[in-house]
């Protein structure tokens, strides 16, 4: 079967965990046997600019001995010039795996539908499935015991917060979320991750109280408060999450020596305070083990 990776409610919690050993031990010895995938080809199918994603994803390309193909929206403009369908018929018999980046999930879900390898989601409106890996990854460094940590989640209940629920979720994470009125997760994405941590004897809280969601917390993570796409909002998300930054007075409720996590960019001053640079952020820690993630998956697609 193609192993695609649309959402991370499409992983069992043993094959989550599975990627996370390869991606540590990949952390360890960066380099898989020497041309282990030298005739296999990435496309990078991209509509929104990346920093993180595409050179994680080249990197880890070229560590696997692979080659990498870097699709810009200007290039494919897939769903204007071309309907996704016959982008992703054409490509996929380019190539040997796909990671897409798109506004609209529905894009990556019919890719992968008519797409005859398998395909990634880089990130889209709904999911941003290689970054809760990462994260999780982040999150076992640190805490040996996936299920005594609490993770904390303070800001808008956009795509990264519905992966990472779930991800919490699969592993028996606790996780606590502190949204305004309104800009709560994704409704679906809430439901199975409620019902996925109750047998996983677990918990997703959520709370419009931020010091409430931050209480007793071992992870604070934030995210911007406005995303690509959502320029227009900006006025009034700012004034709707001002009470809602990650600072010395929210870490406070948290446990003692919480660490700081954030999948960036960041904006000093909005989402989170210069705390991002303290001896408790694991941000840029974060930041690397993308590229150890992104080995794993592609191995995982390509094996």
């Amino acid at each position: 079967m193609k192993k695609d990776l649309i959402s991370i409610a499409d992983l069992t919690t043993k094959e989550i965990n599975e990627i996370i050993d390869v991606a540590a031990k990949l952390k360890e010895k960066p380099f898989a046997k020497k041309g282990l995938f030298w005739d296999k080809t990435l496309a990078l199918l991209f509509q929104k600019p990346s920093n993180r994603t595409r050179i994680s994803l080249e990197v880890a390309m070229t560590h696997l001995g692979g080659h990498t193909m870097y699709l810009s929206p200007r290039e494919i403009e897939m769903g204007a010039r071309e309907p996704v369908k016959d982008v992703a018929r054409v490509i996929s018999r380019y190539v040997d795996v796909i990671v897409a980046r798109v506004f609209y999930h529905q894009d990556v879900v019919d890719l992968a539908k008519y797409s005859d390898v398998p395909v990634i989601n880089g990130l889209s409106d709904l999911a941003h499935p290689c970054q809760a890996l990462a994260d999780l990854m982040t999150i076992k460094e640190k805490f040996k015991n996936l299920k005594k940590a609490v993770v904390s989640y303070i800001g808008d209940g956009n795509n990264v917060l519905n992966s990472l629920m779930v991800v919490c979720a699969k592993t028996g994470v606790r996780i606590k979320i502190g949204t305004p009125k309104g800009y709560e997760p994704d409704a679906e994405m809430l439901k199975i991750a409620m019902s996925v941590a109750k047998k996983n004897k677990s918990s997703v809280e959520l709370y419009n109280d931020p010091k409430e969601a931050a209480k007793g917390a071992d992870v604070v993570y934030t995210d911007v408060w406005v995303s690509m796409g959502q320029e227009d909002e900006r006025e009034k998300r700012l004034k709707d999450f001002r009470a809602y930054q990650v600072n010395d007075e929210l870490l406070s409720k948290a446990n003692k020596n919480a660490i700081i996590m954030h999948c960036l960019p960041a904006h000093r001053g909005e989402e989170i305070s210069d705390c991002i640079d303290g001896k408790n952020s694991v941000v840029f820690d974060q930041a690397e083990n993308r590229m150890h993630v992104a080995k794993a998956v592609l191995l995982r697609a390509l094996s």
